[in-house]
């Protein structure tokens, strides 16, 4: 016996070697893909969703947008021509979520650091407060990299409306001051076609895990030209 392996050893090593190569090439050939949802105003909890689109079941694109950013630059919705990018709705000055927030933001812009495909965007609640001094100090502070990450501010109105009909970010209940826009913990992810493929609780570890994997999967769907 011992002699009939050792005789037939390299055909029997090249046997394995080739079906187990057979048997990957099924089993990634039957997997199914995986795939982000494309998220409607209708499958976002109302309370997040303006009015007007509550019922909206498909087409759902991120508006055209122009704002300033912490270097005082416009930025509009072309610096984000063709790229996956996570977006959220945060001020300077709240003492509660946005610390970890933009902690974990932070985490998840060095985690593709060198990967040009993927961008990061924070919009202020308070435009009023936050001017481009502000964003900038904040920035510095936080460690932002100004080529993947832009704070952005302006008119409010404007804000406010991404914030509700294209992000579907926001609650509009608030004191009827500056603070009438209750942000949320909310990461938003979206793909190169301005659409939205996911929402993240930016203050959790997992969720963040979670994201990271997604946008992943977002750059299969989207490889580079």
């Amino acid at each position: 016996m011992k002699s009939f392996f050792k005789k037939y050893w390299s055909f029997i090593a090249l046997f394995l070697i080739v079906s187990a190569g057979i048997l990957s090439l099924f089993y990634n050939a039957l997997k199914p893909q995986k795939y982000l949802p494309i998220y409607q105003p209708s499958m976002v909890n109302y309370e997040l969703v303006d009015s007007t689109l509550q019922h909206v079941k498909k087409f759902h694109k991120i508006a055209p947008f122009n704002l300033t950013n912490q270097n005082g630059e416009t930025i509009t919705e072309q610096d984000y021509q063709d790229k996956i990018y996570v977006a959220d709705f945060f001020f300077t000055t709240c003492p509660t979520i946005c610390p970890k927030m933009t902690a974990n933001m932070g985490q998840l812009q060095n985690e593709f650091l060198e990967d040009s495909q993927v961008k990061f965007l924070s919009y202020s609640v308070t435009p009023q407060i936050d001017s481009v001094q502000q964003l900038k100090k904040y920035a510095v502070e936080k460690g932002v990299n100004d080529s993947k990450w832009n704070l952005v501010t302006g008119d409010k109105k404007i804000i406010y409306s991404l914030a509700r009909k294209s992000y579907l970010a926001v609650k509009e209940d608030g004191d009827g001051g500056p603070f009438d826009m209750i942000h949320t913990e909310n990461f938003i992810l979206v793909d190169p076609e301005k659409r939205i493929r996911g929402f993240y609780d930016g203050t959790d570890l997992e969720s963040m895990q979670t994201l990271i994997t997604d946008i992943s999967i977002l750059k299969e769907e989207y490889p580079r030209q």
